[in-house]
């Protein structure tokens, strides 16, 4: 008898946890809580809806390459930066990664749960304060080296330390231990303000070299002298920052800021306009009152002619239909894409969210380091700027016209299911 009550007293909780109330004993799906919440649109990206892309030369081929042939392909939705990385948002990162640096040596840190450590961000650090100074000895350069009799602080300390989990790798070796796959890596992200003078022989460009990146005057203006590792790095660490926010009020996350590929560049700078040889149409580069519609290099090398000399506000010119600004002149811009000729081959790309992606090792030859770079830039002549033209740079070349900006994706958005209603006002 103790025996039959037991079984029948386990038969009827398998029973009672099998049926969830209100279902009535029917195959109704477990639900998610996180179905009907709606996450923020990160501050400064636009959303740049899915559609159908007819990619490639829709006018002359400036390069004569003959690299990218008219082709059709189907684009996810994604979030786009407005604007370039502007010299104030990646400061946001140099500071951060230079008091974070500064925390750990202070030892400023507070106990998780778990029994480790992470660092008090609560804490200030008054960095004019001769005490700190004298702690972070390591991160100054002397008085009698800098030329100007006192002490600054050391760029080149400027070390990101970050750790990524290859995910592409993973999924093909499926049985190898997720350990073979996190990797750690250490990067100096300061930009090269040199490029200014050595891209330029004969040129006075001391003075903007100096003040470029620091000078509060270009706030607004984008980011240059950054390679392509350092692009992908303030992408990491700005997932970071939103990751640890949102988990931090417990609330859901989802997708990563990344450089575009060439596709998705290309697909946001038409603004919906179909082989549009320029983000507003075309096919002139002035609008009917000559005034210029982009920071480029008219005529025969009038560069102020349309406003700017050198790089202008990355808000500067009209938005394209989607509201991104400067997709076509001022700075060219980073792409995620490795260059080869063949990446338009419709035997050899995807006609879906087409991609082609390499991990670059550091043993790669040059030739494998090569770059997508898009959109023309302020020493570019106007058919640089078409948006179909096709350029590339090395991965750790940084240059004094070369610039990025970011995506952010979340795959129901991406794909059609709970878009975003964008306000135009």
């Amino acid at each position: 008898m103790r025996k039959h009550s037991l079984s029948i007293a386990v038969g009827a909780m398998l029973l009672a946890s099998c049926g969830k109330p209100g279902s009535q004993g029917q195959l109704v799906g477990a639900q998610n809580t996180n179905a009907n919440y709606r996450p923020p649109t990160p501050i400064g990206m636009v959303w740049v809806p899915p559609g159908y892309l007819r990619t490639g030369y829709s006018d002359q081929d400036v390069n004569n390459a003959l690299d990218a042939e008219v082709r059709n392909v189907q684009m996810q939705g994604f979030y786009m930066d407005a604007t370039e990385i502007t010299n104030a948002e990646y400061r946001q990162f140099t500071n951060w990664v230079r008091d974070s640096i500064a925390h750990t040596q202070l030892q400023h840190f507070v106990d998780n749960e778990d029994g480790s450590q992470r660092i008090d961000w609560k804490q200030k650090i008054n960095w004019k304060d001769q005490d700190v100074q004298d702690q972070l000895m390591n991160l100054f350069i002397p008085a009698d080296q800098t030329g100007w009799g006192r002490k600054e602080f050391d760029n080149s300390k400027l070390v990101y330390k970050f750790r990524i989990f290859d995910y592409d790798e993973a999924a093909r070796n499926p049985d190898k231990p997720r350990s073979a796959f996190v990797s750690d890596k250490s990067l100096g992200i300061y930009p090269d303000t040199t490029v200014w003078v050595r891209q330029f022989n004969y040129s006075n460009n001391e003075p903007i070299a100096k003040h470029y990146n620091s000078d509060a005057t270009f706030n607004e203006y984008p980011v240059v002298g950054v390679n392509y590792f350092q692009a992908k790095a303030f992408a990491h660490w700005r997932t970071l920052l939103w990751k640890n926010d949102r988990e931090s009020r417990k609330q859901y996350f989802e997708g990563e800021f990344d450089l575009p590929n060439e596709s998705q560049w290309e697909w946001a700078a038409r603004g919906g306009r179909e082989l549009s040889p320029y983000p507003w149409g075309g096919p002139y580069i002035a609008n009917q009152k000559g005034c210029y519609l982009a920071n480029f290099k008219p005529g025969r090398g009038d560069y102020a002619a349309d406003g700017g000399l050198y790089t202008t506000r990355a808000d500067a010119y009209w938005a394209n239909d989607y509201g991104l600004y400067n997709m076509s002149g001022n700075v060219a811009e980073w792409t995620r894409t490795v260059y080869t000729v063949s990446a338009y081959d419709r035997n050899f790309l995807s006609d879906m969210n087409p991609d082609v992606n390499i991990k670059i090792r550091e043993n790669d030859p040059q030739w494998m380091r090569r770059i997508v770079v898009k959109g023309g830039s302020w020493r570019d002549p106007a058919p640089f700027l078409q948006i179909q033209n096709r350029d590339y740079e090395f991965a750790d070349t940084a240059k004094a016209y070369i610039g990025f900006r970011l995506i952010y994706q979340r795959v129901g958005e991406s794909i059609g299911i709970n878009q975003p209603r964008v306000s135009r006002n």
